[in-house]
C-alpha cells in the first residue's frame, strides 16, 4: 500500500491525505485446495483524520495469489470487492434536498453492484423526481421532461443529461414506466448515479449556495446602511 495517498471521505465529504497513522490493513492468504488455487484476501481500515468526524470505513476485496519466487503478491484486478462502512459509495448532501429524492439516490448506490437493474429503476425515478420537484416539470414520460429542459437548462447541465441517456439500454428505457424494471449494464447504473450526483450539486446545492450569499450581502448592505443612518454620538 502507498505510504500516502488522497481520499474523499465518505462521510463528510472532506478531502484529505491519508497516511500510516489514519490507516491499517491486513492480507490473508489461503488455499485449502479451493477451486480457485491461492487466494488474497485483504482489508483495509480508514480513519477521517478531520477533527469534527472521526469515522472510519471499512473495505475488504478478494484477490488472486502469486508467488515471485520471495513473497506472495496479489494480482489485480480483484476477484470480489466489499464494502463494510459505509455500505454504499453515495455521496452525503444537505437536508434541504427533498427526502425522497435522497432516499431513492441513496437506496441505488447500496444495490448497484448487486442488482443493477433495480438500481437504475430506483436512479431513474430519482431523477424524475429531480426534474419535476426542481423545474416544475410534469409530462407522460422521462423522456419527455428531459426534452422539455433543451434550451432552459445551462449548456453542461444538458450534455452530461444526453451523454448519459444515448448510452447502451438507458435512452430506450426513458419512454417507459420509470417503475418497471428493466435490463441494464453495471456500466450504465453506475453512470445514472453519477448523473444524479451532478444534477445534485450542480442544480439544489449551487442553488442554495447562492441563496445564502445573497442573504449574506443583503444583511452586510443593510448594516451598513443602519450604520449611516445612526446618530452621532454626544460629545
Amino acid at each position: 500500500m502507498a505510504t500516502a495517498f488522497s481520499w474523499t471521505c465518505p462521510y463528510c465529504n472532506r478531502n484529505a491525505t491519508i497516511t500510516i497513522n489514519n490507516t491499517s490493513s491486513e492480507t490473508h492468504r489461503f488455499n485449502q485446495f479451493n477451486k480457485d488455487g491461492d487466494l488474497i484476501l485483504t482489508s483495509m481500515v480508514v480513519v477521517c483524520p478531520h477533527p469534527e468526524c472521526r469515522e472510519y470505513t471499512i473495505a475488504a476485496g478478494l484477490h488472486k495469489a502469486t508467488y515471485n519466487g520471495s513473497s506472495w503478491r496479489l494480482t489485480e484486478p480483484s476477484i470480489m470487492d466489499w464494502r463494510l462502512k459505509p455500505k454504499s459509495s453515495s455521496k452525503p448532501f444537505p437536508a434541504y434536498i427533498p427526502k425522497a429524492i435522497l432516499d431513492d439516490y441513496y437506496e441505488a448506490c447500496i444495490i448497484v453492484n448487486d442488482s443493477p437493474k433495480a438500481s437504475a429503476t430506483l436512479s431513474r425515478r430519482c431523477l424524475q423526481g429531480i426534474i419535476r420537484g426542481f423545474w416544475g416539470v410534469s409530462k407522460g414520460s422521462l423522456k419527455d421532461e428531459i426534452d422539455t429542459l433543451d434550451g432552459k437548462i445551462d449548456k453542461t447541465s444538458w450534455e452530461a443529461i444526453d451523454a448519459v441517456r444515448s448510452i447502451g439500454n438507458i435512452g430506450a428505457h426513458m419512454e417507459r414506466d420509470i417503475n418497471l424494471i428493466v435490463d441494464v449494464e453495471p456500466e450504465e447504473a453506475s453512470l445514472l448515479i453519477g448523473l444524479i450526483e451532478f444534477l445534485l450539486e450542480d442544480w439544489y446545492v449551487a442553488r442554495h449556495d447562492r441563496e445564502e450569499h445573497k442573504k449574506k450581502v443583503i444583511a452586510l448592505a443593510t448594516a451598513k446602511a443602519a450604520a449611516k443612518k445612526a446618530p452621532l454620538p454626544t460629545p
